[in-house]
């Protein structure tokens, strides 16, 4: 169900970043988010936490048309800046998907996807959907891990990329972080 504002009731995902003040631009970025943040910063890695395949997130299988008992490869990667963790990143990519058109994206390693997708003119996105995460949300807790301190909140983005027909939903969370740049 859609509201007049953008917000899905079903998933929380909004059409616009309403009242993201300072982390607004780094939301509304079409390009390629790894090439902003290596502009941004003196040093730049790519810090993989876990590639596995395993079942997605209700709203991600949803937005994959994925069954709900479907399992997909999961990629999480930390996006540092200056040693330090800016974003984190989950992408989801159904299995199926590593066979042909994004088969090479299971070895990235601590390659960034964002460089693999925005290099190839034929790889499309959809529009960006934003949210805040609450420390409720499953996405929350692996984001923070890896900081001393965590705010209450965190601003996320996702979009799902087509090559060929096949898709792969990306999400990014941005840290506290990501405002010192």
């Amino acid at each position: 169900m859609k509201l007049a504002d953008g917000f899905s009731m079903r998933s929380g995902w909004l059409q616009k970043p309403t009242n993201s003040r300072a982390y607004r631009p780094w939301l509304i970025e079409r390009g390629s988010l790894t090439r902003k943040l290596q502009q941004a910063s003196k040093v730049f890695a790519v810090r993989p936490v876990q590639f596995c395949r395993c079942k997605p997130l209700p709203d991600e299988a949803q937005q994959l048309k994925l069954r709900p008992w479907h399992r997909a490869w999961v990629r999480e990667v930390y996006l540092d800046c200056n040693h330090k963790p800016a974003v984190f990143a989950h992408s989801v990519l159904p299995i199926g998907s590593l066979r042909g058109s994004w088969q090479n994206l299971g070895r990235l390693g601590n390659r960034s996807l964002g460089s693999a997708l925005f290099s190839n003119p034929q790889v499309r996105r959809t529009p960006l959907t934003f949210r805040k995460l609450s420390r409720q949300h499953h996405l929350y807790d692996k984001a923070v891990l890896q900081l001393k301190s965590a705010p209450s909140e965190l601003w996320a983005r996702r979009s799902v990329f087509y090559l060929h027909g096949s898709a792969i939903l990306v999400t990014e969370i941005f840290l506290p972080q990501v405002l010192a740049l």
